[in-house]
């Protein structure tokens, strides 16, 4: 079993910067990729950004250039790096892992981010 903590989230203007991180713990084997997703207010989840086992990223159109998403690979800590913070980016921002040779999905419980005019 795979054991996901999100930490780094709060209220913060727009324009701002945070940084969220994701501790995985556990039997972590046969990692494909590391996910953060979010979620506003009645709306679906949705990916904001993926890195691989081989360190590709991808980004959503709406956070290119302005999220760097990234890893520690000693630490087993995914990082995102919010910048440029709009309102629209507020929700409660999850970590995924697809593990376990893709046969696995984990997640973390959410950490809220507020953005703030």
């Amino acid at each position: 079993q795979v054991h996901l903590v999100e930490s780094g989230g709060g209220l913060v203007q727009a324009g701002g910067s945070l940084r969220l991180s994701c501790a995985a713990s556990g039997s972590i084997f046969g990692i494909i990729a590391m996910d953060w997703y979010r979620q506003a207010p009645g709306k679906q989840r949705e990916l904001v950004a993926t890195i691989t086992s081989g360190g590709r990223t991808n980004y959503a159109d709406s956070v290119k250039g302005r999220f760097t998403i990234s890893r520690d690979n000693a630490k087993n800590t995914v990082y995102l790096q919010m910048n440029s913070l709009k309102q629209e980016d507020t929700a409660v921002y999850y970590c995924h892992m697809l593990g376990d040779w893709g046969t696995s999905d984990y997640w973390g419980q959410g950490t809220q981010v507020t953005v703030s005019s």
